[in-house]
């Protein structure tokens, strides 16, 4: 899972903090890598003191508002789960106060499963809606013009009518409330002027949507906005999908992602205990068809985040298809693996924890941060004697390290574009220009870690991207620079609906129903 860390981590050894001054944001910038620390003073009005309690305001649309605006603009993730594994409702409403200048009351289980729709869902369908905010208001100017926080409050109206389909005057009352009290009177009549076109239109069946006609770019353009997808990604997966496997593939990242918990073998924990678990929290569940160890959650995740069992390190978050990933390893006991992009090293903990306690992982990645946790975790799985970590540029720790191993493990830096159902935002963060820089550092990356495979050795090469062009084309540009390894096919390893007609190990999102993955298992012969 690599495609977490920003591309500039692998690209300068520089490091950037995140702000952590409150959003004081007015305007809306079209760049939207806006540091949340620039924007103009004076969201908080003179009238707003800190700590102010507010019960009026709907406390679930308060906190996905601030939310909102912090993953636009901050670059915080789209769900309510940090490092730790525990819920952050407290966390967020201290984001409100800071952000907004009053609190509202705290919020129970229903708002914190609202805040997780509404704000997911208004990330993923963020080029749809805003189609339609645009479309209903005077002119585009007084659209373009629109400051962020209001631009997040009209958002979430209309996400929760169209989409939801919410009781409108109620939503429109509620957000126009939350208008007046975080911004001024004249915010909330205009956020009243607005969701009332909405719900008239709406009612008269014509939204103002874009049809399907003229060339290719009009098409995808109209694609793009139907399906609220970037047009570059409409252009690539129609060009490799066709349109219809691509309406589709954006339908199923427009879903509501279901997770998977792996039980911990390292602490005694089968499938059946967390089976048994999940039965007593009453949370809907599905055994994986796939893994022994994995269980599939549609609804219910934040009880067991509250029940604790992520900080206890029972379980973890971790999708099937990178389980899969880990089947192509194939980790036994005593054997030496190289790990050579680790973090957040979801992949690293699964393989520790199949060593039984015999062997080791060799963790390397460059960012310091991600191994500090990664050497934390690892203590609470209890896996932390058959983990090392090594903090270092991968392509310039293989020019000088002799380390060899039968098994190496790169799991590269890629697009993310298999985990968008997922990663709601990353959609938004990615751009064609990004596909380039990623596959001449995943062929640096490989060319590195090729190093360290011994004589007979395997070298696995995974993404979470469904791209051809970072999978299957990057293996066969690998394999002209090193006729020296062959593909061996997975077979073995993984179930054969994952097994392509080259070889490799692929879980298609739509067919298969869960994150995308990629991984081809070479072997050095000489």
């Amino acid at each position: 899972m690599a495609h977490l860390l920003p591309l500039r981590v692998f690209l300068s050894s520089q490091t950037q903090e995140t702000p952590s001054k409150p959003l004081k944001l007015s305007k809306r910038s079209n760049n939207h890598k806006t540091s949340i620390s620039t924007a103009k003073k004076g969201l908080l009005s003179p009238s707003h003191k800190m700590h102010k309690l507010n019960l009026e305001v709907s406390p679930h649309r308060a906190v996905s508002a601030v939310r909102l605006m912090r993953i636009e603009f901050g670059g915080a993730f789209a769900d309510l789960l940090n490092e730790k594994g525990k819920g952050s409702g407290d966390n967020e409403m201290g984001y409100v106060e800071r952000t907004l200048g009053f609190r509202t009351r705290d919020l129970d289980d229903r708002d914190l499963r609202l805040v997780t729709d509404i704000v997911g869902g208004t990330i993923r369908w963020r080029r749809y809606l805003d189609h339609l905010i645009g479309s209903l208001c005077h002119d585009e100017s007084m659209f373009r013009s629109m400051e962020p926080l209001l631009l997040q409050v009209l958002r979430i109206g209309f996400y929760e009518i169209v989409k939801l389909n919410m009781p409108p005057y109620a939503v429109v009352d509620e957000n126009v409330k939350l208008a007046k009290v975080a911004l001024r009177p004249g915010a909330g009549n205009m956020v009243n002027g607005i969701l009332r076109k909405l719900v008239l239109v709406k009612e008269n069946n014509s939204l103002p949507l874009p049809k399907l006609e003229g060339d290719s770019r009009t098409h995808a353009r109209a694609l793009a906005t139907l399906y609220s997808h970037p047009v570059w990604m409409v252009r690539r997966w129609t060009k490799y999908l066709g349109q219809e496997e691509a309406i589709q593939l954006m339908m199923w990242n427009n879903s509501d992602p279901s997770f998977s918990l792996r039980a911990n073998a390292a602490k005694g924990i089968t499938r059946d205990d967390l089976v048994m678990q999940l039965n007593s929290l009453k949370v809907p569940h599905e055994v994986s068809l796939h893994l022994d160890d994995f269980v599939r959650v549609k609804i219910g995740l934040q009880n067991v985040i509250r029940a604790g069992w992520l900080k206890e390190g029972l379980c973890s978050v971790q999708d099937e298809s990178a389980g899969l990933v880990v089947s192509v390893v194939d980790p036994q006991p005593g054997e030496d693996i190289i790990d050579c992009c680790a973090a957040p090293g979801g992949k690293t903990l699964y393989m520790a924890s199949r060593l039984r306690g015999k062997g080791k992982v060799h963790a390397i990645d460059i960012n310091k941060g991600c191994l500090r946790i990664l050497k934390e975790t690892a203590k609470l799985q209890k896996v932390d004697g058959v983990v090392d970590t090594i903090h270092a540029d991968l392509r310039t720790f293989a020019e000088n390290s002799p380390m060899k191993s039968g098994k190496v493990l790169l799991d590269a830096p890629c697009s993310g574009l298999g985990v968008l159902s997922k990663r709601a935002d990353l959609r938004w963060n990615r751009r064609l220009e990004d596909m380039k820089q990623l596959k001449n550092l995943q062929d640096e990356l490989l060319d590195a870690a090729s190093t360290f495979v011994s004589s007979g050795g395997v070298l696995i090469y995974s993404t979470c991207s469904i791209d051809p062009e970072e999978n299957e084309d990057r293996v066969e540009a690998f394999l002209v620079r090193h006729p020296e390894f062959r593909i061996d096919p997975v077979n073995r390893y993984v179930p054969s609906d994952f097994v392509t007609k080259q070889g490799f190990y692929f879980s298609d999102p739509v067919k298969h129903s869960l994150d995308g993955a990629f991984a081809a298992h070479l072997v050095r012969t000489l």
